[in-house]
């Protein structure tokens, strides 16, 4: 006697992906982070991601990591304080603290992003190439999605 199970509905497949993506991706960072030994926190890292490409307010980096703005003036202190970023006036509001990445925090962040793009590969030479394929487009997806999410944030 064979078992049907019924195929996958769209309904059935948003549902997981609106339950499932968030728990796992969180979990595949931790796991990432965790197996290369890092020495940035999730947090320190993602500050240093969201100023990568240009100054950014304080304000406007709690808004952008969901982290109350205190917790990331902490942060900032922290990394300040090991050189990766600096602090400055912004030119167009004098009362206002912009904050940059150093040439040494961009070495720390390339240097994670190395560890756990070396760790990715390890991990997904053992998968098929389907599952590798399938995970590619994946991204493809996943890169949509976030942009969509970056249109619709506030100004």
């Amino acid at each position: 006697m064979s078992l049907h199970v019924p195929e996958p509905t769209r309904h059935t497949d948003v549902e997981r992906v609106a339950g499932d993506l968030l728990p796992q991706a969180a979990l595949l960072t931790r796991l990432l982070l965790r197996g290369v030994a890092p020495t940035l926190t999730r947090g320190e890292s993602a500050l240093l991601a969201a100023v990568e490409h240009e100054p950014r307010r304080v304000s406007e980096l709690a808004a952008e990591l969901a982290f109350a703005q205190p917790t990331v003036t902490q942060l900032v202190g922290r990394l300040e304080d090991r050189a990766l970023l600096e602090r400055s006036r912004d030119p167009h509001d004098g009362r206002a603290v912009r904050v940059s990445i150093t040439a040494s925090g961009r070495t720390a962040l390339g240097d994670l992003r190395d560890a756990y793009r070396a760790v990715l590969r390890e991990k997904l030479s053992d998968r098929s190439d389907a599952q590798v394929h399938a995970l590619s487009a994946a991204v493809d997806v996943l890169e949509d999605l976030v942009d969509a999410l970056r249109d619709e944030r506030p100004a």
